[in-house]
């Protein structure tokens, strides 16, 4: 380019940037917020991911997440000498040394924790008298002479074990120390001694010499085997009766190893590696999956067998670990792409609009460069370097802000996200704005619906569009929304599907109601509404690309809305599931009843409204299937599972659940269960108890389905520890309230032998503490369960929590730029509507007629486009709602949890609010529109020689 071009070109971007600095503001104000929002959602995928990888790493227990490499002792046909030289510490500082630099990349040590040393594997019976038996059985205890003691422990007592004198196999005597809890179970004091069984001699003797404490108890060193740090009570296995003894671990000085190589308690050699995930970040879990694979059996094993022998073995659940939290990934990310993808094109939508706002308010002065000789090159040329002053500054700006706020992530995918956006704008608006201008036209031709029908062209686009769409959804509600092996992009798209789909129906058929109502309006005093409806019908202002971008944000915004409510939903149904009211008391023993000054007591507190005493029994073997027991002639009470419909459920055992119907009625129906019957448990209900005893009793019961399909609608006999009956199937339930097994029977517990209450279930809001200390007051033996407790164990993990805070960054999102459609969509009519008020205040119409009239004609289409994008945030709810389990995002990371799917559910609130605001926010700005055209003068707007 030539100098002269070249300070040709830098006024005129300088003039036009001058001329309309408010433009050029709100679109590097646009650019820069969705250049940041493009940015930014890799790096908050990637930082969710790595706090995800690292938590899950480093909570879970040392016993799973340690690396431990281990070898049997050296051969016996070695001489005595390498044999002990291979158990010395140096020589296993040495190993260890080379194994941690053979480790494969990501995988890394935390050098801190690195333990290595000689340990038993085997335990070996202690027969020191002061020893406890807790059934006269003698402890076991493993030694280990393990690096490090002394950095990782605190002497409490005594002193530290040393080696006086070089340890050989044939040693008679080291010296060793416990834990304090270990000498506190086990009785273990300073100087005692304990004898060591040894092949080569008769014993060793193990004198203790100190007592120590852990400093990071449940840290690697101490927790990869708990015995070390904790003594345990173990069953016998060898023992037909449940008899336990203790187990534990005495620490021998690190250079005391080789004297465990004459014992026959089986010594190994091993190096524990915990892993350092302080560097490990969200896309390294595959390549962390792939390292400790190859190290348990792959090139990883055989490198290390080169170095600690080859009988070497790695044994580590860190491979679960992982594989564990790629599950949860992948059962995320294919949620979180509905976000992305749905706010991505919402925002590319209103970046084409903002540029067709642009292109429309310059048309005039392109149409008249255009004539007087201007290029097609020429003017999009300067249109490029003008967009791209003010758009390159933007989306740097916007990179930059996302790289420094959001957390650590790889920097190159937001780059490519924040440069597409910046592309966007800088072709979009030169090529939009010079397409108009292939030929030189002459004034401004009117823009409505009637005077411009659109083209064959773009009748066969729309059509073929459609058709695209409609055949992606179809099949997609054929196929189904589960996927395997990664993320669906045709999931992905379903409110970008249907929402094209809205809005190409819409735009063509929204002008046929909005004309036909202006035939009664027509007849009506006043012209208001029949100008307001007649404008509205032929009005440009409801073209594609607007009511585009307002049905992807109202869709994406409901389905964001949806999923944060559905995880909260489900967390409260879990928190109820499992405890069956506000609050539960029970005893900690599966028998143990309750007193009935307990539950009077109890019953009684402030703010219980219902009390519900159920006596619950558990494991309650069925008869067999009804069509088995009519085969066999026989109704006993075996518990093989048989065929027809109860080999379905194959429900062999249930629990037995007594209640009092009106009371456990009311428990039922605060916990947001169907209506349950409780007339039919009743003597007078649908089947009355017969008289007599044992079996030929029947009591009506409510059963589960599966329960009901295996006894039939004949009395089945049932042995229970409640009493001996026969029961008759008189309804069937999905949940009841006090149990959390899925196969369950109801009965009045008035009709039990034995029908004291083991449950009561709460509902109310009691006082915490008041409620517990009146349970308190009867023993130990009673629980109490709160639901808000248990709602509270449901903590989001890293993972859960950066994907609700995507989802509530695009419900904002997707709000904000509907918002921004809607001010597009008006702000490009706004001339047109100033110049139609100044004419008709000339023929007479009042400032208040000007405010209605505007108010009127936007109304409508915003009630439609508002009403579209109700249908369209239902449709994609529903369309993906089958497949869509909300469990990893909801549920996961909490043991004892309920499991079952959580499937997504429409949310009103974030259905109708946007909807609603999309229809006040159009009224409004017609509003201020009407107030500001009334405060400039008709000569103002119409000017000699204007053609607007």
């Amino acid at each position: 380019m030539s100098d002269g071009k070249r300070a040709s070109e830098a006024p005129w971007i300088r003039t036009r940037l001058r001329t309309a600095p408010g433009a050029a503001s709100a679109l590097a104000v646009l650019v820069l917020v969705t250049a940041f929002l493009a940015a930014a959602f890799p790096r908050a995928v990637d930082a969710y991911e790595t706090k995800g990888l690292r938590h899950d790493i480093t909570t879970a227990p040392p016993s799973r997440s340690v690396v431990e490499i281990s070898r049997p002792q050296p051969g016996l046909e070695l001489p005595q000498e390498q044999r002990e030289a291979a158990t010395r510490s140096d020589e296993l500082a040495r190993v260890g040394g080379k194994l941690l630099k053979a480790l494969p990349a990501p995988l890394r040590a935390d050098t801190s924790s690195v333990a290595y040393g000689v340990r038993t594997t085997k335990a070996v019976v202690a027969t020191e008298p002061w020893l406890p038996r807790p059934d006269a059985v003698p402890p076991r205890l493993s030694y280990a002479a393990q690096s490090g003691l002394e950095e990782h422990a605190t002497l409490v007592a005594g002193a530290w074990p040393a080696t006086p004198a070089e340890v050989t196999e044939k040693s008679g005597a080291v010296q060793g120390v416990v834990t304090e809890e270990t000498a506190s179970l086990l009785k273990v004091k300073v100087g005692a001694t304990i004898a060591l069984p040894a092949s080569l001699r008769k014993t060793v003797t193990v004198t203790i010499t100190g007592i120590i404490a852990p400093r990071d108890p449940l840290g690697a060193y101490w927790s990869a085997d708990p015995l070390m740090r904790s003594p345990s009570l173990v069953p016998d296995p060898g023992s037909s009766f449940p008899v336990f003894f203790w187990t534990g671990t005495v620490l021998l000085a690190k250079d005391a190893g080789p004297v465990l190589l004459g014992t026959a308690a089986e010594p190994v050699l091993y190096w524990r590696v915990p892993p350092d995930a302080t560097a490990l970040t969200g896309p390294d879990g595959s390549r962390l999956r792939a390292s400790v694979a190859t190290l348990e059996s792959g090139p990883g094993l055989l490198k290390v067998r080169e170095i600690a022998g080859g009988t070497a073995v790695v044994g580590t659940g860190l491979g679960h670990l992982v594989e564990a939290n790629a599950r949860m990934r992948d059962a995320i990310s294919p949620v979180i792409a509905v976000a992305a993808l749905g706010i991505g094109s919402v925002a590319a939508v209103v970046l084409l609009m903002t540029g067709a706002l642009i292109a429309g308010r310059r048309r005039a002065e392109l149409a008249l460069i255009r004539s007087r000789g201007g290029s097609l090159r020429g003017i999009g040329g300067r249109l490029l370097a003008e967009t791209a002053v003010t758009v390159l500054p933007a989306t740097a700006l916007g990179l930059l802000l996302a790289t420094l706020l959001v957390g650590e992530g790889r920097w190159w995918p937001g780059a490519l996200a924040a440069a597409g956006v910046g592309l966007l704008v800088c072709v979009a608006l030169p090529l939009r704005t010079t397409l108009q201008h292939i030929r030189p036209v002459l004034g401004t031709p009117r823009e409505d619906m009637v005077s411009a029908r659109p083209s064959r062209r773009r009748t066969v686009v729309e059509l073929t569009l459609l058709v695209l769409a409609v055949a992606a959804v179809t099949a997609l509600r054929r196929r189904g929304t589960s996927t395997e092996g990664g993320t669906d992009l045709l999931v992905s798209a379903a409110p970008v599907l249907v929402a094209l789909i809205a809005a190409l129906v819409l735009v063509r058929l929204h002008p046929l109601p909005l004309r036909l109502a202006t035939r009664p309006m027509a007849r009506l005093r006043g012209a208001i509404g029949f100008l307001s409806l007649a404008r509205a019908g032929r009005s440009s202002a409801g073209g594609a690309l607007p009511l585009l971008a307002l049905l992807l944000a109202l869709a994406t915004a409901a389905f964001g809305g949806s999923v944060v409510a559905g995880i909260g939903d489900a967390r409260d149904d879990a928190a109820l599931a499992s405890v069956g009211a506000d609050a539960r008391v029970s005893g900690r023993s599966e028998r143990t009843t309750l007193p009935e000054d307990l539950v009077r007591t109890v019953s009684g507190l402030d703010g219980v409204r219902n009390a519900a005493p159920v006596r619950v029994e558990y494991g309650v073997a069925l008869p067999k299937p009804a069509s088995d027991a009519a085969g066999d002639g026989d109704g006993g009470t075996g518990t093989d599972s048989g065929t027809g419909a109860a080999a379905a459920t194959d429900s062999r055992v249930a629990a037995l659940v007594g209640v009092d119907p009106a009371s456990y009625a009311r428990a039922a129906r605060a916990a947001g269960l169907p209506e349950f019957p409780a007339e039919r448990l009743r003597p007078d209900g649908a089947a009355a108890r017969t008289a007599g005893s044992g079996f030929d009793r029947v009591l009506p019961a409510i059963a589960s389905p599966g329960v009901a399909a295996r006894l039939g609608k004949e009395p089945r006999a049932v042995e229970t520890l409640s009493g001996n009956f026969s029961v008759r199937v008189v309804g069937t339930a999905e949940r009841a309230a006090a149990v959390s097994p899925t196969d369950f029977l109801i009965v009045d517990s008035r009709s039990l032998e034995r029908g004291a209450p083991t449950t009561l279930l709460l509902t109310g809001t009691p006082d915490p503490e008041k409620l517990r200390a009146a349970v308190a007051g009867d023993g130990e033996k009673y629980a109490v369960q709160l639901r808000s407790e248990e709602r509270a164990r449901y903590v989001d993990t890293p993972m859960q929590a950066g994907a609700q805070r995507i989802y509530l960054t695009a419900v904002a999102a997707g709000a904000g730029y509907a918002l921004l459609a809607v001010l597009l969509s008006l702000l490009q009519t706004a001339p047109e509507r100033k110049t139609l008020l100044a004419r008709l205040r000339t023929m007479g119409l009042t400032t208040a007629q000007g405010r209605r009239l505007l108010a009127f004609e936007a109304t409508p289409q915003a009630v439609l486009a508002a009403g579209g994008g109700l249908f369209t945030g239902w449709a994609t709810i529903a369309l993906l709602s089958p497949g869509m389990d909300l469990v990893p995002l909801a549920l996961a990371g909490v043991a004892g949890s309920d499991t079952s799917p959580v499937t997504l559910r429409t949310d009103l609130w974030s259905l109708g609010l946007p909807a609603a605001g999309v229809v006040v926010l159009t009224a409004a700005v017609a509003g201020v529109q009407a107030w500001w055209a009334s405060r400039r003068g008709s000569i103002t707007e119409l000017r000699a020689g204007d053609s607007r």
